[in-house]
């Protein structure tokens, strides 16, 4: 196996170009087309589903078993649910995050046929007015709502300038990238996965890299909804492998600057073996790596299997710091996830007992047991 370069340019660059078009979760078919041109421009042959998720092929020696790694391009975002009588508008979200990191946030309202830019503020928005009051009221998306940048006093000049209940609402990411290398937006999760996703299979293409098995590539519209992996997978994907964020907190045990592998989520635990198979080679190729738990977060990986999937799963991160918040990461996480996944596709399978649905006891795995320990008695 070769460690591949990951293009740092590259990868700053196409987060940047993902980061700057809207893909709220229902919200995704620029963001898609992007992605098509973009494939076609590494010279990756891909399909697109009805609603618009991808799955791109790069091919291998052997086609009759197959590995997918999975990143997500819908975003969280807000929805128009009240056209109010103030000339503003009501919102809820779409996807799970609180309505404190909402308020300020530069939006763009999708309504019908022209969308139209504004902001999100409290209630009570001014101190001017309010004073002491702005700091006392409830923190929750009842007390929020859409200042447009549109003249409007009342509810009829909004319906009669075609806002509705239903348009979607999509936040600026507002990307910035420091010169030592962090990188502060919304919207990492999971733009920077897809980014190191494209950029890993850029370093494989460009230099040629033999691939064992064949590998596809799954870029998800509906992650942040808990549906994205649910309708992408093809009965000989024998392994899948999702990149999405590690938060970073007390408590917590990933890294801002190297791997996290996730070993279990909400849905509780991935693949016991390709989990360590993703440690091993990291450390037998001197990347940075940590092993975490995340209790209140699942991705793609958990839709895939509650859809049927028989497939062993495994889930590597970059670092996030104020996921669904005010996000940060840094570009050696993403490089550092990037190598793994190049490393990864480059591995042979798993268990090559896999490539059948079923079959005997003969090659099926052992996991440590308490025969391998002398117990006292």
């Amino acid at each position: 196996m070769e460690l591949v370069d990951i293009d740092e340019g590259y990868i700053l660059d196409i987060l940047e170009k993902l980061l700057n078009i809207p893909s709220p979760s229902g919200y995704s078919d620029q963001i898609v087309h992007f992605m098509g041109e973009e494939l076609e421009r590494l010279g990756i042959d891909f399909h697109v589903t009805r609603r618009g998720a991808i799955r791109a092929s790069l091919p291998g020696a052997q086609d009759d078993v197959a590995r997918a790694v999975a990143a997500h391009l819908d975003t969280l975002g807000a929805m128009v649910r009240e056209i109010k009588d103030n000339g503003r508008l009501g919102i809820a979200p779409i996807g799970s995050w609180s309505s404190r990191f909402a308020e300020g946030s530069r939006v763009t309202v999708f309504a019908e046929g022209v969308p139209h830019r504004g902001t999100v503020l409290p209630l009570k928005a001014s101190g001017h007015v309010y004073g002491n009051e702005i700091d006392r009221q409830t923190t929750d998306w009842d007390h929020l709502e859409v200042r447009v940048d549109h003249r409007s006093s009342s509810a009829e000049h909004l319906v009669s300038d075609g806002f509705d209940v239903g348009d979607v609402v999509a936040c600026d990411a507002a990307p910035e990238i420091t010169g030592n290398g962090f990188i502060n937006a919304r919207h990492l999760d999971d733009k920077a996965g897809v980014a190191i996703l494209l950029a890993a299979a850029k370093g494989l293409v460009e230099n040629r890299v033999p691939l064992p098995v064949t590998c596809h590539l799954i870029f998800t519209i509906f992650e942040e909804i808990g549906v994205g992996g649910s309708a992408v997978l093809y009965e000989n994907v024998t392994e899948m492998v999702a990149i999405d964020h590690a938060p970073l907190a007390a408590g917590q045990n990933g890294s801002e600057f190297g791997v996290t592998i996730g070993m279990m989520d909400a849905a509780g635990p991935f693949d016991y073996h390709l989990s360590r198979k993703l440690g091993r080679l990291c450390l037998d190729h001197g990347i940075e790596y940590s092993k975490d738990v995340f209790r209140l977060y699942r991705t793609d990986l958990a839709s895939a299997i509650e859809a049927g999937n028989d497939t062993r799963t495994a889930l590597a991160c970059f670092g996030v710091d104020g996921a669904h918040g005010w996000e940060r990461a840094h570009i050696d996480s993403l490089k550092a996830v990037g190598q793994l996944m190049a490393l990864y596709l480059q591995s042979a399978p798993t268990f090559s007992r896999d490539r059948k649905d079923l079959s005997s006891l003969n090659g099926f795995p052992h996991q440590p047991t308490r025969d391998v320990i002398k117990i006292k008695t």
